[in-house]
């Protein structure tokens, strides 16, 4: 046989997708004439496929160092880089293979996945919408450019892109997941729903889009299929189904051996990388002894997250800590985010800024603790979880539950949320905090400030008389089981109403309609349209009550109540989400409306429904301990929290490993 029989043979094989017999034909090849630059490309390509990246890697350099100018090599040696998180470099050989094959569309298909994993959307939308200039009849690129312009908020032309992928490829579940995601951002809920189906249709292996359809049914109140996606989505964890994403276990009845297992099959399969390298080393001196913490997150502007810590960042000892962020989501150009620019010593941008880089920088800024306040929710950057960037690494806030992270050592938490029994079911250490673990900011909107801003029931379309009962939590929260639960409830007392924050217009009408099933007037439910914070905050003054949810309870809705004087009755459950109202409501000084089961809920709701007076002292006492309750005494958490980052950072310059602590009340 000679050499160029042997090498179609070797293709042959690699097309046919037997990457063994390449990879035997190749070493043969390359073991009776070395340095053929082809050749040891196609080795290291199938190297690649058969999962053995750190091989491929070097293979591919060795093809490179026989014949630079292989644009493949260069190509598939940037999507082996990418593999194992080191994008810089990626960036740079797919840089190479663009350079030597301008006018070849894989090239910028590769360096866009390239760019968009970095965060960099534009860059990776114009390198697809190259790739479909010289190539119209691409579906991958076309999805791939989708999927930049929705990441990158721009909604329209996202959706115009997925629309072009499914007309050239109407089968593919990728486009369709993303299609879906698309209408869901634009708020054309219904084609949602329908586009989120028939992806489940399209791949039903893919389990993460049966969870974003559930997902989609829970924000529209359609609970048609309710009990049988979350029956599939807990087989999906018990018998190793594949992936959930973790934030879909939260808002359905799991329990926290699930929730676990979930987030570490999600890490190992979707977050983890091939090989990690090495922290980078860190400055051997510093001006100072303070405690270097930084805190990262997408949430740096009006969220809901900033809303809670704006005053923590500010109230850091400064002669102790010196307090860092790390921010990849968008400057909004809003008061808060000046305000929170203001708050820090140094404050990062690292949207488009590689993990590498981002690696570099927290060891040349000499970050002794990085604090996460992302985990498992929107817009979070899971490269940033696949290696260390730090000595100590903690989850705190953001995300209800475990990361599942090995490089997560710690988690924050309180004796209600993350009680030391569940140990087991964290990857993480548990911190535990004396009062709460959730901060509250004393700078948010108070009516007491401006009574002028407290609307009439009138105003809200409340009835003049009767009971007001709010449920504000978003509409995914409301479980089929709770809404009956509410609706026994206003059976039980008479004119009452329940005022629900209006998520969605179909949400609306799917409540009503099944209050009407369940034989209450659905003129009994009214509806709170968005507002802005101080205007939300105010309308907390006209309820009489408020209504948890469960098993995803309220955390910054719960504190919202709170801080404006109004009691909430919760249950407590099992898992970390669960557990948060109850944890708010001790802290604040209502330990009487925490119930343990839903019987007690709603045997509670009714009583306090019929006793003014005790709702009347209930009342007071979350205004009469507005300032000095721990929940709102944000000093006194600051404090608390600053002793538990002490204690982790001794531990570790012990050299011991990371450990589980109850931290004493101060």
């Amino acid at each position: 046989m000679t050499l160029n029989e042997a090498f179609r043979l070797a293709l042959d094989h690699f097309r046919a997708g037997r990457a063994a017999e390449a990879e035997q034909v190749c070493r043969a090849i390359l073991n009776a004439v070395p340095g053929q630059g082809e050749v040891t490309q196609l080795l290291g390509t199938v190297v690649m496929m058969q999962n053995r990246p750190q091989e491929a890697e070097t293979i591919l350099r060795q093809s490179i160092a026989a014949k630079p100018d292989l644009p493949d090599s260069h190509g598939n040696l940037g999507t082996v880089l990418q593999s194992l998180g080191r994008m810089g470099e990626s960036l740079a050989a797919h840089d190479r293979c663009v350079q030597l094959t301008p006018g070849t569309p894989e090239g910028y298909v590769n360096r866009g996945s390239t760019r968009l994993a970095l965060g960099d959307r534009n860059g990776a939308a114009t390198d697809f919408a190259r790739a479909l200039t010289l190539r119209p009849i691409d579906a991958l690129a076309a999805t791939n450019l989708g999927v930049a312009l929705r990441e990158g908020q721009r909604m329209a032309e996202g959706l115009r892109a997925l629309a072009r992928a499914l007309v050239v490829e109407p089968g593919s579940g990728e486009a369709m997941l993303a299609y879906a995601h698309a209408l869901r951002e634009l708020g054309r809920l219904d084609e949602a729903e329908t586009a989120y189906a028939r992806a489940v249709r399209l791949t039903p292996a893919k389990t993460d889009a049966l969870c974003y359809h559930l997902y989609l049914k829970q924000t529209l109140c359609a609970w048609d299929e309710y009990d049988r996606l979350c029956a599939r989505v807990t087989a999906t964890i018990d018998c190793d189904g594949g992936v959930v994403i973790p934030l879909a276990t939260l808002s359905i009845d799991t329990t926290p051996a699930q929730q676990d297992r979930s987030a570490r099959l999600f890490y190992d399969r979707l977050v983890k990388r091939p090989a990690a390298p090495p922290m980078p080393a860190r400055p051997d001196s510093r001006p100072d002894s303070r405690l270097r913490i930084a805190y990262v997150s997408a949430d740096f502007h009006e969220h809901a997250t900033a809303y809670l810590a704006a005053e923590l960042f500010e109230l850091h000892d400064r002669a102790r800590f010196e307090v860092l962020a790390y921010s990849y989501g968008p400057d909004d150009g809003s008061a808060m985010r000046q305000r929170l620019v203001k708050a820090f010593d140094r404050f990062r941008d690292i949207r488009s800024v590689p993990l590498d880089a981002v690696a570099r920088c927290m060891a040349d800024d000499g970050v002794d603790i990085m604090i996460d306040l992302k985990g498992y929710t929107k817009q979070t950057r899971l490269d940033l979880l696949s290696r260390r960037l730090a000595p100590v690494e903690v989850s705190y806030l953001g995300y209800p539950g475990t990361i599942g992270c090995p490089y997560m050592d710690y988690v924050i938490g309180d004796r209600f949320v993350t009680p030391p029994e569940h140990q087991p079911f964290y990857a993480e250490r548990l911190a535990i905090l004396p009062d709460a673990y959730q901060i509250n900011d004393r700078r948010r909107p108070l009516p007491d400030q401006d009574p002028g801003r407290v609307p009439s029931r009138s105003q809200c379309g409340l009835p003049e008389d009767g009971v007001v009962f709010a449920a504000f939590n978003t509409a995914y929260k409301i479980s089929p089981t709770m809404f009956a639960l509410w609706m026994r409830i206003l059976k039980r007392v008479p004119g009452s109403v329940l005022w629900l924050f209006e998520a969605n217009p179909r949400a609306a009408a799917n409540l009503k309609a099944t209050a009407a099933t369940q034989g209450v007037d659905p003129a009994r439910l009214v509806f709170a349209p968005p507002r802005p914070l101080a205007d939300h905050i105010a309308r907390y003054r006209v309820a009489d009550l408020a209504l948890d949810t469960l098993p995803y309870t309220g955390h910054t809705t719960t504190s919202d109540a709170l801080w404006a004087g109004c009691p909430v009755v919760t249950c407590l459950g099992g898992t970390f989400a669960s557990r948060v109202a109850a944890s708010l409501l001790n802290a604040a000084g209502l330990p009487d409306t925490v119930t343990r089961s839903l019987d007690g809920y709603e045997d509670l709701a009714v009583a306090l429904a019929g006793d003014p007076d005790r709702r009347a002292g209930l009342r007071k006492r979350l205004e009469d301990g507005r300032m000095t309750a721990p929940l709102f005494d944000s000093n006194r958490f600051t404090r608390n929290l600053e002793r538990a980052y002490q204690v982790m950072w001794s531990l570790h310059k012990a050299g011991k490993p990371p450990q589980g602590f109850i931290l004493p009340a101060g």
